[in-house]
């Protein structure tokens, strides 16, 4: 952080960001949400001029390192932004949020050559980045099952194998990428490296785009197939991707969960106007408790992961990220928005789940919650394991 740094300030500049954020997101972006949805040129044109005037509106790259055109240096800060960004499934490419991630990654691991090739062009909107980690024979929760293979030859990287659900996969101009880099016998948290890899290098391939639940989301499928780069894109050290992982998976999966909590608020607020509508007040549905059920326990879960998400930011901000606070906070998040779009459908009936209204693409969002950054089960699992072994390595009797 800058050594001017004042907590106080610079939580007021995310406030006043996040009202311009609210501001925008209402007015420019959620009217043109049926023509972003669109696939085609037309809504590819579209995107660039909303980015263009996410630019001139001074809302773009918010949360990139301060010392490239951030303007807001703690994450903790940003979740404020972060949250009216998430109004819209719209708003990651727009305000670069979805680059933010990489940005942060490239400096603080990344070579003078990664700096310069990759993240100079990125944060200045002429690069797209993507990660690829999940392999088509593996699933995404399990890093010691990955065949990717890289060896080193000639003062390059050889990289051969395969990954799949890879975010920007088709648009993406690099791809950073988790890869086997010893043998077997090496124990895996010395195993995996994360290599930058340009796109168009020989022998990377695009092999087809995977649509999630009927709709587009950029994720698709790719290859390598001996490419070759070199040997100083690898990303930290030899032998590092798994701890480069876990910092990864851990900041973003706090930057998608309040994104998330950004879209359930905006069905909770969908629901207060249907119920104050023509409709809902023909309806009566204000005086019903099933209805009031609905706004309450959505409510309790949007607040909930809100908070749940800020405790885990600041010790992401202290360099002590806690990773049963981090994913305790993604599975409230993916649970609020779960909840939220499902009551909103539900008091929208017909209109809910039909393209009349932005319902049905966030409850198609909200359902790959569970499942992108860790799947419930995984995470559960994790969490549950760790604090039972807390309570091992303590004096029992103490807590008795």
């Amino acid at each position: 952080m800058p050594q001017a740094y004042n907590k106080s300030d610079h939580t007021a500049l995310a406030r006043s960001l996040s009202i311009e954020m609210r501001k925008f997101v209402d007015e420019t972006i959620i009217p043109n949400e049926a023509r972003l949805a669109q696939d085609g040129e037309a809504s590819s044109r579209l995107q660039s001029e909303l980015i263009e005037k996410a630019r001139h509106a001074g809302l773009w790259g918010l949360f990139y390192p301060f010392s490239h055109g951030g303007k807001i240096v703690s994450l903790e800060d940003y979740l404020i932004v972060a949250e009216q960004e998430g109004r819209t499934e719209y708003s990651g490419a727009i305000f670069g949020g979805h680059t933010a991630l990489d940005a942060h990654m490239l400096l603080e691991f990344g070579t003078d050559e990664i700096r310069r090739r990759f993240l100079e062009p990125m944060v200045a909107g002429e690069a797209i980045p993507g990660y690829g980690m999940t392999e088509p024979e593996h699933g995404g929760s399990f890093p010691g099952l990955i065949t990717t293979f890289a060896r080193l030859s000639g003062g390059n990287w050889i990289i051969d194998g395969g990954k799949w659900f890879v975010g920007n996969a088709e648009r993406a101009t690099f791809i950073t990428v988790l890869a086997r880099t010893a043998g077997e016998d090496t124990a895996l948290g010395n195993a995996l490296s994360m290599i930058v890899v340009p796109t168009n290098s020989p022998g990377f391939r695009f092999e087809r785009p995977i649509s999630m639940m009927g709709r587009s989301l950029g994720q698709g499928e790719i290859s390598f197939r001996g490419v070759r780069v070199p040997e100083d894109h690898l990303l930290g050290a030899r032998g590092s991707g798994i701890d480069l992982m876990k910092r990864r998976l851990g900041m973003g999966r706090l930057l998608r969960a309040m994104n998330w909590v950004g879209l359930a608020q905006r069905c909770f607020d969908l629901m207060g106007a249907r119920i104050h509508s023509g409709r809902g007040r023909s309806a009566r549905l204000a005086e019903k408790q099933l209805v009031r059920q609905h706004v309450a326990n959505a409510y309790q879960a949007i607040a909930g992961a809100r908070e749940l998400i800020r405790v885990a930011a600041r010790g992401v901000d202290a360099r002590r990220a806690d990773d049963v606070e981090i994913n305790v906070a993604k599975m409230a998040a993916s649970q609020a928005l779960c909840l939220a779009s499902d009551s909103a459908v539900q008091l929208y009936g017909a209109e809910g789940i039909s393209d009349l209204t932005p319902l049905s693409g966030i409850f198609r969002i909200a359902r790959t919650s569970r499942i992108l950054d860790g799947t419930d089960e995984s995470l559960i699992s994790s969490v549950g394991r760790r604090l039972i072994d807390f309570y091992k390595e303590q004096d029992a009797y103490h807590f008795a």
